[in-house]
């Protein structure tokens, strides 16, 4: 080694060659320096994208995960609306139903009123036809033709005239005077002094009459 060294010190050329040498030794070692880092930072790369790779997948599945809450929350809440809706028909049917009661109602009340004001025209018509005398027949014959008309209009309203050959009924017939006489059965309508009328179910006026026994 020492002859080496001394050979170099001595020979000129020998001391350039061990130079270059060197000069070639530290080049190597920079290069397999650079080569090693190289290595090192492609190492890192692929560790980074295969983090990268697990941090996504992580993401995706909240992502996945907030998704399906918030189908979950859209489907209770269309459920809910669905129930509220049905909620809503239901009571827009009933008011429609009972509003149709009522409208149904106020018409008959109405036809109930006008009734009770011809009421008073019919029963004057009907006395005048009592009357016996034979310059008024012609009169007799107007005013006959007027309670047809009368009765006509009644069938239209669907009004019509109570039964008084049927036995007394409280429901359909207002009893202001009483008499015993075995020739009538019992509670048998003797006579009418105001006819009674009805609209269906509902009572316009009872009908005056005389009960017997």
């Amino acid at each position: 080694m020492t002859e080496d060294k001394d050979k170099i010190k001595n020979d000129p050329e020998a001391k350039d060659s061990h130079l270059n040498d060197d000069k070639a030794e530290e080049v190597r070692s920079e290069v397999e320096g650079e080569e090693s880092t190289i290595n090192v930072d492609e190492k890192n790369v692929k560790e980074n994208d295969g983090t990268d790779e697990v941090i996504d997948m992580k993401g995706l599945f909240k992502n996945k995960k907030e998704m399906v809450t918030t189908i979950k929350k859209l489907e209770n809440e269309n459920e809910a609306l669905r129930e509220r809706l049905a909620r809503i028909s239901a009571e827009y049917d009933n008011f429609r139903k009972r509003t149709q009661k009522e409208k149904e109602g106020i018409y008959s009340d109405s036809i109930v009123e006008v009734v009770k004001e011809i009421l008073p025209a019919i029963d004057n018509l009907e006395a005048s036809l009592k009357v016996e005398a034979s310059d008024v027949e012609s009169v007799k014959k107007g005013v006959s033709m007027t309670l047809s008309q009368f009765s006509d209009a009644f069938s239209k309203l669907k009004v019509a005239e109570i039964d008084t050959d049927m036995a007394f009924d409280p429901n359909f017939h207002d009893a202001v005077m009483h008499v015993d006489d075995p020739a009538f059965n019992e509670k048998e309508i003797t006579q009418v002094f105001l006819k009674g009328y009805q609209r269906e179910d509902k009572i316009i006026r009872y009908s005056v009459v005389k009960v017997a026994n």
